[in-house]
């Protein structure tokens, strides 16, 4: 897949931002593979770091790409979350809650489409960082709701899969109009939206 060569002003370098696989094509829904080769971690965790830096200045948000949308089916995710940057290689899970939370989930490959579904509040996450050191995290809340959201990409399940029912699905402008400012209990409101959020 070419990607798309620019050059960074602030660091003077090119960088390779790769094109976002959209909904639809149906290598979203392949199965990631093992990342075994510890060459390749490096170039593609900079794609995928160059294509999510494109992605929020060109749309305003993002915080997670995985491998599988810029074609690559590597089990392979970079996240960027309250300034500490992931390179989560080969990553599974150690636990998931029980205990789940609801929210708005939408995603780089359908932008302007969320589905109102539910995620486990807490996990934990065995991986691999970028010089291959077994690494784990425990996350809550948002992140947990993020890494939750990338993993299922590495097995081809799509957020829109998890939709609660067939009522559970709204663009991005039709959401701004209803759901934006309701912030009563039990509303979907935007205090549960993830912006790839």
């Amino acid at each position: 897949m070419a990607a798309r060569l620019s050059v960074s002003n602030r660091y003077k370098r090119i960088v390779a931002i790769r094109r976002i696989l959209q909904l639809g094509d149906p290598l979203l829904r392949e199965k990631s593979e093992h990342a075994s080769d510890p060459t390749s971690f490096v170039a593609v965790l900079t794609d995928l770091r160059d294509t999510l830096h494109d992605f929020q200045r060109t749309h305003g948000f993002g915080r997670g790409i995985s491998a599988v949308q810029i074609g690559t089916l590597q089990r392979i995710i970079y996240l960027e979350f309250h300034g500490i940057s992931y390179c989560l290689i080969n990553p599974q899970y150690d636990h998931l809650s029980e205990e789940k939370f609801r929210l708005w989930d939408d995603c780089f490959s359908f932008p302007n489409l969320l589905a109102w579904l539910e995620r486990s509040k807490t996990l934990r996450l065995l991986y691999h960082d970028e010089k291959g050191s077994e690494r784990d995290i425990e996350a809550v809340g948002a992140l947990s709701e993020l890494i939750q959201h990338e993993m299922d990409h590495l097995d081809g399940i799509l957020a829109i899969d998890r939709a609660l029912d067939r009522n559970s699905l709204c663009t991005r402008d039709e959401w701004e109009r209803r759901y934006r400012d309701r912030t009563s209990n039990g509303e979907r409101n935007s205090s549960c939206l993830r912006a790839e959020v």
